[in-house]
C-alpha cells in the first residue's frame, strides 16, 4: 500500500530499563536492563514499517511499549498527537481501539479455557459494543470467514486448531474494532513455511481492504522484505539504520545490517559467485545490562576505529544516501564492501 507522508506514530526518545535487584525482598536495584534505550522513529499513515535484529535488541519490547503493555521509563510515545504514555486509563482504553496487537505464539495467546467465538468477541464485550448476543455472533462469524477461517466452528476452543488456525484467530480478534494500527509481533516465526506465506498474504490483504498501517516486527530478513515499506534496523536497545526496504536491501550502510544481510541463506549457494565475502562478527552481543560505551556494535564491528568508543554516533543522513535514509555509524559501509557481502538475490 502507498503511504502518505503522514505521521501516524512519533516515538520519540523512548526508553525501558528493566531493573534488577538484590536482596531477600528485592528491594534493592543494582542495576538495570537496558533493553530500550532511545528510539525515535515514526510511522507513517498506510505504510508498513519492519523492525528487525536478532533476538534480545529490544523490537519486541518496543512494540508493547507502543501500546502501553509496557510502561516507558521515558520519551514520547504520539499517537495522533497524543502521548500515549500520559493517557489515563479511559483514554488509553479508546486508544486500543485504534491500535492493535498480533502475538507471536498462537499457542499462549489464546486462553485455552474459552470457546473461539468468544474470544473473538471479547474486545465487542470490553468496549461495550454490540450488546445483543445474536447480533455480535453474526459479526464474529464474519470475521472468521474474513480471515479464512470456518464460521461453524465458531463454539471450538483453540486446541481444536492448527497453529495457522490459531494465529488467524489472532488476527480476527485484533480486526474486531477496525482499528488504524496493527502491530504485529514475529506473527509467523513459530508456523511452518507454507503456513506462514498464507498468515502475511492475510496481513497484506487486510491492509489493503482496511486501509492498515502496519508495524511488522520480524527476525527474518526474506519476510521482512517481502512485507515491508521501510525497515528499522536494531541492536541492544538502539535503532542502528533506518531505511527504505529497496536501499536498506541493496545498499546497507550500517555494517551490523551488512552483517545480518550477509547471513542470509540462499537457495543455491554455487550460484552466488566466489567473490562474495561474509561478515563475520567477532565475539557475543554484549550484555544489555552492561552494554559498550559510545556505538554498542564497536565491540563487534570490523571497522571500529578509536572513535567508536569514545562517542555515540548519532542516527544521521549520510552521503549518498536517500532522503529517508539514516544511520548510526562513524564509518558507514561504502558500496563496494556492501555489494561484496551481499547475496546476489538481495542485490536484484
Amino acid at each position: 500500500m502507498s503511504a502518505t507522508r503522514e505521521p501516524m506514530i512519533q516515538v520519540r526518545e523512548l526508553t525501558k530499563h528493566f531493573p534488577i535487584t538484590s536482596g531477600i525482598l528485592l528491594q534493592h536495584q543494582v542495576g538495570a536492563v537496558k533493553a530500550v534505550d532511545g528510539v525515535s522513529f515514526d510511522v507513517f499513515k498506510g505504510e508498513t514499517l519492519g523492525i528487525v535484529g536478532e533476538s534480545g535488541c529490544g523490537k519486541s519490547t518496543t512494540a508493547r511499549l507502543l501500546v502501553r503493555l509496557l510502561e516507558p521509563t521515558s520519551g514520547e510515545v504520539l499517537f495522533d498527537g497524543r502521548d500515549v504514555a500520559r493517557l489515563s486509563r479511559e483514554p488509553l482504553k479508546a486508544l486500543r481501539r485504534d491500535v492493535q496487537m498480533v502475538f507471536q505464539d498462537p499457542y499462549s495467546s489464546l486462553n485455552p479455557r474459552r470457546r473461539v467465538g468468544t474470544i473473538i468477541g471479547e474486545p465487542f464485550v470490553i468496549h461495550g459494543l454490540c450488546p445483543d448476543r445474536e447480533e455480535r455472533k453474526r459479526k464474529v462469524q464474519d470475521l472468521m470467514d474474513r480471515v479464512g477461517l470456518n464460521p461453524e466452528h465458531y463454539n471450538r476452543y483453540p486446541h481444536e486448531f492448527s497453529g495457522g488456525q490459531r494465529q488467524r484467530i489472532g488476527v480476527a480478534r485484533a480486526i474486531a474494532l477496525e482499528p488504524k494500527v496493527l502491530i504485529a509481533d514475529e506473527p509467523v516465526s513459530a508456523l511452518d513455511v507454507s503456513i506462514q506465506a498464507q498468515v502475511l498474504n492475510l496481513l497484506q490483504r487486510l491492509q489493503r481492504e482496511m486501509g492498515l498501517t502496519l508495524i511488522f516486527i520480524a527476525h527474518d530478513l526474506s519476510v521482512v522484505r517481502h512485507m515491508c515499506d521501510r525497515v528499522a534496523v536494531m541492536y541492544l536497545g538502539k535503532v542502528v539504520e533506518l531505511a527504505p526496504g529497496d536501499e536498506l536491501y541493496s545498499r546497507p550502510r550500517h555494517p551490523y545490517t551488512g552483517a545480518l544481510l550477509s547471513a542470509v541463506p540462499v537457495p543455491d549457494p554455487p550460484a552466488e559467485g566466489e567473490h562474495r565475502e561474509r561478515f563475520l562478527l567477532s565475539g557475543d552481543v554484549p550484555s544489555p545490562a552492561n552494554p559498550p560505551s559510545a556505538c554498542r556494535f564497536h565491540t563487534r564491528c570490523p571497522k571500529a576505529q578509536q572513535r567508536c568508543s569514545e562517542e555515540e554516533p548519532p542516527l544521521e543522513r549520510k552521503s549518498g544516501s536517500g532522503e529517508e535514509a539514516l544511520t548510526a555509524c562513524h564509518f558507514p559501509l561504502t558500496p563496494d564492501e556492501a555489494a561484496a557481502r551481499l547475496p546476489p538475490a538481495l542485490t536484484r
